[in-house]
């Protein structure tokens, strides 16, 4: 819970520090980044859409089915007005730390673009703060191996295991080629391979999600409305009391929420880094808009298939809770059918996942130590560990995942705090018009 606090405590200062920046750029925000998103790169990164689809891959995952799901059964139909509070703050925490990490980036001998919240602390806060970035990297490492590895393929041949019969150690085998055959080239391999499967994959889970709510379109209006209403006055199956039943209805939406969308968690801005983009302010705005998709979207569209199927009973004698209660909502609309196809996009997001957090790892692993020879072995590292994370059980892992992630944050707040001044100067600049000349290049990518 305090870090939960803290989390909306700074999503809420960026947002009064703008003026609401997020809610009065929406549309400029969508035409700024959506709107220019067939943009090719021209140095040695990568474009700015294939940066958001390698950081939409981590965070789009089994918490937009799982998570949703769990939320509700815990904190009742109000937990998700609670999520969307936490993502219209975590929208401008988003954007800030991805600002940060564009402005203190630098490019390396091979012309790749490096950033991140290490290099925030180090070359924003000064040298004698390196050892919060060190921190930083070492628990970024940890949870690469166990939230972006382990825990994914397992989820992932659980789901297949459950609803096609495929033994765990074939899921393991497959997926070891096919995260070892990407992983090979780096992040322009991880990006091109986000590029492609992240608006499939999205667009194939809306299309079933849309599909349920036609089926349920009479439902759609009360559950919108107890979405609402139940967040500030939950049903007694919730909880019992009322103040309880807030409460709980709070901390599950904010919680679910954020560790959806990974705002604040210092991950995804490591992505956003590499991106050969004019302005920090802008590769923001693709930050901010990564957030809405993740959560004010999928999340959104999740929630509306459980409510408006009748798969969540409270009160009732046996109450499902995360993916099969995501999985009975689309089974009940869809048919048998709405099940398995529940278990392919569970699939397909753990892989993504998988993806896009072994790059985290890897810049977090090649900050402690420099050399070539790191980036290998932490390759072959995080590819043998896909195996055994198969065919095992994973509980503990779990935890220690959410722990090592929650400290992973500390570090990342700390930094967005300290020079939050200049996140308020860039985005006032932005506003007049002060941007430096288009197509500037070099370590320093713009001057603020």
């Amino acid at each position: 819970m305090p870090l939960l606090i803290l989390l909306i405590g700074v999503g809420a200062y960026f947002t009064l520090g703008t003026g609401f920046w997020q809610l009065r750029n929406l549309g400029r925000m969508f035409a700024m980044t959506f709107g220019r998103m067939f943009g090719k790169k021209t140095g040695g990164g990568i474009t700015p859409f294939q940066a958001m689809a390698t950081a939409l891959a981590s965070t789009v995952g089994v918490g937009n089915i799982a998570g949703v799901a769990s939320a509700i059964t815990a904190g009742g139909p109000g937990a998700i007005f609670w999520m969307w509070v936490s993502s219209l703050l975590g929208m401008m925490t988003k954007y800030a730390e991805v600002l940060l990490s564009v402005r203190y980036r630098h490019r390396e001998r091979d012309g790749m673009l490096v950033g991140g919240p290490m290099y925030v602390i180090e070359r924003g806060m000064g040298k004698r703060w390196r050892w919060l970035a060190v921190l930083f990297c070492v628990f970024g490492t940890l949870a690469s191996l166990g939230v972006g590895n382990i825990t994914q393929v397992n989820t992932m041949a659980d789901a297949l295991r459950g609803d096609f019969s495929v033994p765990p150690v074939a899921t393991g085998i497959v997926v070891v080629a096919l995260a070892g055959f990407v992983m090979l080239g780096g992040i322009k391999s991880i990006a091109k391979v986000a590029e492609f499967l992240v608006p499939f994959m999205a667009g194939m889970y809306t299309l079933l999600c849309v599909m349920v709510l036609v089926i349920c379109r009479e439902n759609i209006i009360p559950a919108l409305q107890s979405i609402v209403s139940e967040a500030f006055h939950p049903s007694a199956a919730i909880g019992g009391a009322a103040g309880f039943g807030v409460a709980q209805a709070i901390r599950m939406g904010v919680s679910r929420g954020v560790f959806s969308n990974e705002a604040g968690l210092g991950s995804s801005p490591i992505a956003h880094a590499s991106a050969e983009c004019d302005s920090p302010v802008e590769q923001g705005m693709w930050g901010a808009v990564e957030v809405f998709i993740d959560t004010i979207v999928m999340c959104t569209l999740t929630a509306l298939a459980i409510l408006c199927s009748g798969a969540y009973r409270p009160g009732s004698a046996v109450t499902l809770d995360g993916a099969p209660l995501t999985s009975e909502a689309f089974a009940r609309a869809l048919g048998p059918w709405g099940g398995a196809a529940v278990s392919v996009c569970t699939t397909l997001f753990a892989l993504a996942t998988i993806l896009g957090w072994s790059f985290y790892g890897e810049r977090c692993c090649a900050y402690l130590f420099r050399g070539k020879w790191v980036t290998k072995a932490y390759r072959c590292v995080y590819i043998f560990l896909l195996l055994p994370g198969a065919v095992l059980r994973v509980d503990l892992v779990w935890r220690l995942s959410d722990f090592l992630n929650s400290l992973m944050t500390a570090p990342n707040l700390v930094s967005l705090i300290a020079l939050s001044g200049v996140v308020f100067r860039a985005t006032r600049d932005y506003d007049r018009g002060r941007l430096a000349p288009r197509g500037a290049r070099g370590l320093k990518i713009w001057q603020i």
